[in-house]
Order: C-alpha cells, then structure tokens, then sequence
C-alpha cells in the first residue's frame, strides 16, 4: 500500500511516517520545503488545490495531520477546513481507499465555537464523515514525547523555574498518551476493518490532575521545587502579552480556553478495545522525557 501523510514535518508526523512505514507500506509526504526521512516527497501545501491533486495520485490512502494552534480565523478556515474539503474531493477523484484524520480530543458540537481550533476541526470532522470515503477519525488527547510538542516546555520549567507555575486548581484531569502510540494507532487504522467509519478518542493509560502531573513529572526529574497555583485571570493578562510575539508561542489565550473548559480524558474504552495495542503508562513517558 501507498499512503499520504500531510503534516509529516510536524512533531508527531515523522513518528506516524515511521509506523507505516515499519507497517510495510511505502509513504508519500506533502511538504513545502524539506522533506520526510525514507518518504517520497510531494511538493505543496493544504492551500494549493492542483498540488494536492497531484500528490494522491498513485496512492491507496491518506493520513491527514495538518492542523495550526494558532494564527487568525481566516487561516485556520483556509488552511484546515477548506484544505480539508480540497484534499477529499482529490482524494474522491483518485478513487481513494481509506481516509485516516487526526482530530483532538475535547472536539465537540458543546466546544466548536469555543476557539478557532476546535471549531476548524469540528468542521473538518464533519466534511471526512460526510466525504462518501471509508474513514477513521482520532481524537488524541495531550501528545508527549521527547523530541516536541508541550512536554519539553514543562519539563524545562520544572527544572528551571524557581516555583512551578500550575494554571488554575490544578484539580482538573489530563491523559497524556505516547507519541509512538498514537502514531501506531495510525498504522493500525489503515487496514483494521473494524474500525471503519468511526471515530476514537486516544489517550494513554493513565488519568492524572495537573497537580499529580507536575508532582510525577518533577519525581521523574529529581528536582523538589515547590509549586503555585497561579490565577487563569493572571495568566490571561499574561498571554494578552505572548501571543502577540512572533513564533509558536505555546501560551494563548485560546489555549487557556481550552485548558479551563473541562477534563481532557477519553469518554470510553472504543479505542483499547477496538485495536488492542499495548499503552506507555505515564511514569515511563516522563521517565523518557526526564532521560
């Protein structure tokens, strides 16, 4: 089999471009620039429409993991909703086997106009359902691994930082899960029957608060440094501040939206039960980001 990946440069991309690949199929990847390790490369971009039309000819399926965090409405609207429906309707034309897209968990009818993000990908929920292709959906929750994504920016505050800042109470509950994990439940998806035309929440083994996450994580670091709950109105204030400066900055206020709208923990067991794949606890995925 030969599959797509878009968003293969990204943090967890390289890991979902080796899971197939260690699968046995061949991978193609959409980039701008650069390319994927062992990849064949496919120039362009979600915003590109004959770009996408050339890189799924050939191919038996599409692993889509395109998503911005941030930036202005318009391009969360052109890059993942409209991107979406062009790469859907080229991957139609072609006559695509399977359709596998990365969603988040807390994605929802209740959330999708809480923020930008989650509406562009409740949107995009809704064109992969309704694109007449078989289709798998994930919703992971909070992605670590060593190599990015949040977990290098706690874990260089946990070592660094005087007094770890905790946002809030601390009492509401995360799930992290491996990013070696989620990229075999992506392999997986491309050729399990059972899990056609559904959709999976994705989290890890483990459900921790965010005060027994920054206990464990700090334990898995060697370092005692003591905490503080710090107000959501002051870190709002705070990231009135950072989001205006250039780059990826990690704190937004969309972000604290989303982190005080609830618990970010899987509703039932679909996915464990449904592929059966052997989960990295939350001790161990701290103790290889503190190694």
């Amino acid at each position: 089999m030969k599959v797509l990946v878009t968003g293969g440069t990204g943090f967890v991309g390289p890991h979902v471009v080796r899971a197939i690949q260690d699968a046995g199929h061949d991978v193609r990847a959409l980039v701008r620039k650069g390319s994927v390790p062992g990849a064949e490369r496919a120039e362009g971009d979600m915003t590109n429409v004959e770009s996408l039309r050339r890189a799924v000819q050939g191919v038996d399926a599409v692993v889509h993991l395109v998503a911005i965090r941030q930036g202005r409405e318009e391009q969360f609207q052109r890059i993942m909703v409209d991107g979406t429906r062009d790469l859907l309707a080229a991957a139609r034309a072609a006559g695509m086997g399977r359709f596998v897209h990365m969603s988040a968990l807390g994605t929802s009818e209740e959330t999708k106009d809480l923020v930008p993000y989650y509406r562009a990908k409740w949107l995009q929920e809704g064109l992969v359902r309704e694109s007449g292709l078989e289709h798998v959906i994930f919703r992971p929750s909070f992605v670590f691994g060593k190599d990015g994504g949040i977990i290098p920016t706690f874990r260089t505050l946990a070592k660094l930082a005087p007094v770890t800042p905790i946002i809030g109470s601390g009492k509401q509950r995360i799930q992290p899960i491996w990013v070696d994990d989620v990229a075999a439940y992506f392999a997986r998806a491309l050729e399990k029957p059972e899990a056609t035309n559904r959709t999976f929440e994705l989290g890890g083994p483990d459900v921790a608060s965010w005060d027994e996450f920054w206990t464990r994580l700090k334990r898995a670091l060697g370092v005692r440094r003591p905490s503080l709950h710090v107000p959501m109105a002051f870190m709002r204030a705070n990231a009135l501040v950072t989001e205006r400066l250039p780059g990826d900055i990690p704190l937004t206020r969309d972000l604290l939206k989303m982190l005080e709208h609830g618990d970010n923990v899987v509703t039932n067991t679909d996915a464990v039960e449904t592929f059966g794949l052997p989960l990295v606890p939350l001790d161990e995925q701290l103790r290889r980001v503190a190694t």
